[in-house]
């Protein structure tokens, strides 16, 4: 899939995958930053990314960023959008910081990961009962 992008800071890398198998790609940060305590900051990326039709770009924490820096997406998971990538649409890594430290960023430094994946818009056809047999709720297969 090719894919355009735009770096605003030429010095930093494109995205990489780490490994052969690796599904999403790295994302850095593009200034020395310092996250304070009990705060949500976005880190900026250095990337605009136009996201091809079809797709969606979802922004995740790498797997040993909770434990290594003490910080986790306050919302899960990024979701940006395909028409998120005007010339000012850089994209922003929003964390949160749930540590009592301040909790520094470096220039360079892989702060999150990225993924494309296929999605669909729905139409709707509104009705007034769905026939299905109910399978209960949270925790009602044990």
């Amino acid at each position: 899939m090719q894919i355009k992008i735009k770096r605003i800071d030429k010095t930093l890398p494109l995205p990489a995958y780490q490994t052969k198998g690796a599904v999403a790609f790295d994302i850095y940060s593009r200034l020395d930053m310092s996250i304070e305590p009990k705060s949500i900051a976005l880190i900026p990326t250095n990337l605009i990314i136009q996201t091809p039709p079809g797709y969606m770009l979802a922004v995740v924490p790498r797997s040993s960023t909770a434990k290594k820096k003490g910080l986790s997406i306050p919302h899960g998971i990024g979701i940006i959008d395909q028409d998120y990538c005007g010339p000012n649409d850089e994209i922003l890594y929003q964390v949160y910081n749930f540590t009592d430290s301040l909790v520094p960023i470096t220039k360079g430094e892989r702060v999150g990961q990225a993924t494309f994946i296929r999605t669909d818009q729905a139409t709707w056809e509104e009705v007034d009962s769905i026939k299905s047999e109910s399978r209960g709720g949270f925790g009602s297969t044990g």
